[in-house]
């Protein structure tokens, strides 16, 4: 085989590649798969969609849009997301916020994991690959360790997954009150004596006196600018402060890591309809255990594919886009499996008694009086485009080996 012929299909599979990584950020932040609840008391012309949600890598977000219409008079847009977990909790079921919640909190990691895949697969020189890979996977190392366990390591999460978790615990995620430096409102200094005499005299004489604290407060100010995704955490901190004083409170002191936040939210998400500790504790024990787990095999991973990158070909190398391929095939085993645990995981205080079900994966079933929707969105569509585009390069890639 020429080297002009061998050099263009490198080139073919370096773009397809590239193409892929792209498409991997994309889908991050697109609508992977849709549900909706349609019933009589949801007329058409209020709710279009029914009560619908939206399911991304990083989180559920609401589906339902403000309806401007004249017979209709809505100032935002209903939240569709607690909507239906209201509805869920009458047959046992539990919040949307209690299924995946491994899957969101190493959503980020998982995305970036695979976009090192393919940025190894595209290498044809195995020393540069796996120079290309351990730099990368390093950096994914370190970015999740100081995420998952270090102080303040929540901050270092999506603003996404940091605002699913607001909504998912009926938090308006744009409001400010209640947090700290957030309010207008500051009260007022007073100052006694004759300092406050001399203060007053010359405010009355026209001149402006700023205390040395007030400048420097004002000076804080101008420095700090308080971006989204912190004032939702300091929401969710000051959600778990009021936790923490309850009485008989187990929780520890806020570090604000995403293994603490994770946990609490889960622990949280778990008890809002159904206050049962001897239940719950168990299951938040095993998703703290889940997450130690999935750190060291991430890690792990990195490691079996750092070594398999020695040589060209072999199981090791060809999984560099079989998993990234296999994309859609992923999401469809880890939707159904928690659609199943939704069904078969029903609590027992719930307000009517049904035996377990498996709620619909595909098209449309009936739950009581609901009509239930469950199709792709757009972010599975990129998916399959995904899938089929790192075929067409492994393809290439093998005929590439197999004539060289």
């Amino acid at each position: 085989m020429s080297a002009a012929s061998l050099n263009k299909q490198t080139l073919t599979v370096g773009i397809l590649s590239l193409i892929g990584v792209g498409l991997l950020a994309v889908i991050f932040y697109s609508s992977i798969w849709w549900v909706s609840l349609t019933a009589p008391n949801y007329p058409e012309e209020s709710f279009p969609d029914g009560v619908r949600i939206e399911f991304h890598m990083n989180g559920v977000f609401n589906g339902c849009s403000l309806q401007k219409k004249t017979e209709i008079v809505e100032e935002e847009a209903l939240d569709c997301v607690h909507e239906m977990d209201t509805i869920n909790h009458y047959v046992g079921m539990y919040p949307i916020a209690a299924g995946g919640p491994l899957e969101r909190g190493f959503g980020q990691f998982l995305m970036v994991f695979m976009m090192v895949m393919l940025i190894g697969f595209m290498c044809t020189k195995p020393r540069v690959r796996m120079l290309l890979m351990t730099t990368g996977f390093a950096v994914i190392a370190v970015w999740m360790y100081l995420a998952m366990f270090s102080d303040d390591g929540f901050s270092m999460q999506n603003e996404g997954y940091v605002q699913a978790l607001i909504t998912s615990l009926d938090q308006d995620a744009s409001d400010t009150s209640g947090v700290s430096g957030a309010s207008n409102d500051e009260p007022e200094i007073v100052i006694g004596g004759v300092t406050g005499v001399l203060k007053k005299s010359l405010e009355d004489s026209g001149v402006e006196v700023i205390l040395p604290s007030e400048a420097e407060k004002q000076k804080t100010k101008k420095r700090t600018k308080i971006s989204g995704k912190e004032n939702m955490i300091e929401q969710l901190k000051v959600t778990y402060d009021i936790d923490q004083a309850k009485p008989g409170s187990n929780y520890d002191k806020w570090n604000g890591s995403s293994f603490q936040v994770m946990s609490w939210h889960y622990e949280k998400s778990l008890a809002r309809y159904f206050n049962q500790p001897e239940q719950i504790k168990p299951m938040v024990k095993t998703l703290e255990l889940a997450i130690q787990l999935a750190f060291w095999g991430l890690i792990a991973a990195m490691a079996l594919l750092v070594f398999g990158a020695r040589k060209n070909g072999g199981f090791l190398y060809w999984l560099l886009i079989l998993v990234p391929m296999a994309l859609p095939l992923f999401f469809i085993m880890d939707y159904s499996g928690w659609l199943w645990w939704y069904g078969h995981t029903l609590n027992d205080m719930g307000a009517f008694t049904v035996k377990p079900f498996m709620p619909t994966v595909f098209g449309q079933g009936k739950v009581a009086q609901f009509t239930t929707h469950s199709y792709p969105d757009a972010g599975f569509g990129i998916m399959m485009l995904l899938s089929f585009m790192l075929a067409a390069a492994a393809l290439i890639r093998r005929k590439q080996f197999k004539e060289k």
